[in-house]
């Protein structure tokens, strides 16, 4: 049997006790529908101030499994894993922790923390003495501290029970699912929309996901894999929208017809008139966009006054004042790291001197010769899917890079990894070709490559690898998959 504690966000715990009581309620039902899919029969409890989850089940997989689905539900800001055991004596329940908690104070300061709910004839000080007296006469190296210590031991005794916690796991926090309204997010698949979009649904905002394809297919499959990922992971309890738009006659009518300095402004001024446009149609009352402060010259203050100007649609900018460092730090702990950079670069529309000071009269003198029809049609056009019909269409799109573990006589492994990676962990296979080509080099230099043999790309995760492959295949490489020892 598992048992864990989970504790509430702490912006959970101040609110009014309706509101508490609705967001707890959420949270419980999110648990049950997350961890049900690794046990049915999980046990999900609402204790007002806590959540408890209990398994009977065993197998360490399914323990894997709860830490693993427990760390990635918003609204939880950590989670505690305990033993629970009855007990007669305070020996029973020291001779319980010592094999649990002893390893983890070898040659470190301890002490031991109790919470006592119920009739019995000792104190939780007594439990303290009782069980820190043990384990610092019994674990090598283990010495009490009652301030600041190396470890602090925590045991919670109700009644006849005693719940040893043996592991603090850490969770996303923020709001749970869908406590606040739905956003759109404006999703390029890079770095900055990734992130945008997970800080979204940490703040228990249900994300749904809007593209403008300016790059093809290639793109589209990209970013599709990019936001099928970040709903899988992270707010898989709800069903959203992934929404296509065409924008590449938006672009060819912007380079037609706009004067060059001013075309990037417009561009991001027809993508919030489109997203807005596609918010009101599913009452959707925010757009999520990845920009922050002065990365590019569209995202100066003057050019983003002007570009909020074009609709009044509320734009939500969660990492307006975020380094790169910081974003692409956030992105590699919330797993989007790799596709983002592996992700081709689209710019809509590139001005050898774009302005960095926009005018609202400049830029409405500009758009007067854009033909609007344009927007409109493309904005008609787009294509909704159900999130979840992504991952049975990507694995139509990748019959022909399906996943080999065995690898066929005469494959060539090609080992995507950047140099760094490459260096620290080489990858030699007995009998096999193994070469190295970094994935950032991998569309200009695989058709270098000998065509008549087959290929099996090689990443530390299978993400990049698969996205690389899908790439691949949509520039006519069909001997291609992808290798997962």
């Amino acid at each position: 049997m598992f048992k864990f504690i989970v504790k509430l966000h702490p912006e959970i715990v101040i609110k009014s006790k309706s509101v508490r009581k609705r967001f707890t309620m959420v949270l419980e039902r999110n648990i049950k529908l997350v961890l049900s899919r690794f046990d049915e029969k999980v046990t999900v409890k609402n204790n007002w101030d806590n959540i408890t989850v209990v398994t009977q089940s065993e197998d360490p997989k399914i323990r894997n499994a709860f830490i693993s689905g427990l760390g990635r539900i918003p609204g939880i800001v950590q989670f505690l894993e305990v033993q629970e055991t009855t007990f007669e004596t305070l020996d029973d329940i020291y001779q319980k922790a010592l094999p649990l908690v002893g390893p983890q104070i070898e040659n470190k300061t301890f002490c031991v923390r109790v919470k006592r709910q119920g009739d019995h004839d000792f104190t939780s000080s007594d439990v303290e003495r009782y069980v820190g007296g043990g384990l610092n006469q019994n674990v090598p190296g283990a010495r009490v501290q009652l301030r600041k210590p190396d470890v602090t031991v925590k045991i919670e005794v109700k009644g006849d029970r005693a719940y040893i916690v043996t592991t603090k796991h850490l969770g996303m926090g923020g709001f749970p699912l869908p406590t606040q309204e739905d956003v759109l997010s404006l999703m390029s698949g890079g770095f900055d929309s990734g992130v945008a979009s997970y800080q979204m649904i940490r703040k228990g905002a249900r994300t749904h996901f809007l593209f403008f394809n300016l790059g093809g297919a290639a793109h589209e499959i990209g970013v599709k894999q990019v936001s099928h990922y970040l709903w899988k992971q992270y707010s898989s309890t709800h069903k959203v929208r992934f929404i296509t738009v065409d924008f590449e006659p938006v672009v060819a009518e912007i380079l037609e017809n706009i004067e060059s300095s001013q075309m990037g402004v417009v561009l991001k001024r027809m993508m919030m008139r489109a997203g807005s446009a596609v918010a009101e149609r599913f009452g959707i009352q925010a757009l999520v966009t990845g920009e922050c402060i002065g990365q590019v010259s569209s995202q100066t203050l003057a050019n983003l006054n002007v570009i909020d100007r074009v609709t009044e649609t509320l734009i939500l900018r969660p990492l307006i004042q975020y380094d790169k460092e910081e974003i692409i730090r956030i992105a590699r702990q919330i797993g989007t790291c790799e596709m983002a950079e592996s992700m081709p670069e689209y710019c809509g529309v590139i001005s050898k001197k774009p302005t960095v000071k926009a005018k609202l009269e400049k830029i409405e003198a500009e758009e007067s010769k854009f033909d609007f029809d344009v927007l409109n049609t493309v904005v008609e056009n787009a294509v909704v899917k159900d999130i979840r019909e992504i991952e049975a269409e990507a694995k139509e799109e990748v019959k022909e890079a399906e996943n080999v573990s065995d690898l066929p006589a005469g494959a060539v492994v090609v080992d995507i990894r950047s140099p760094e990676e490459e260096d620290a962990e080489p990858l030699e296979l007995d009998g096999i070709e193994v070469i190295h080509l970094p994935f950032f080099r991998l569309a200009t230099k695989f058709g270098d490559l000998p065509q008549d043999k087959d290929y099996y790309l090689y990443c530390n995760k299978g993400v990049m690898s698969q996205l690389q492959a899908l790439i691949l295949h949509e520039n006519g490489f069909a001997n291609v998959r992808v290798y997962r020892p």
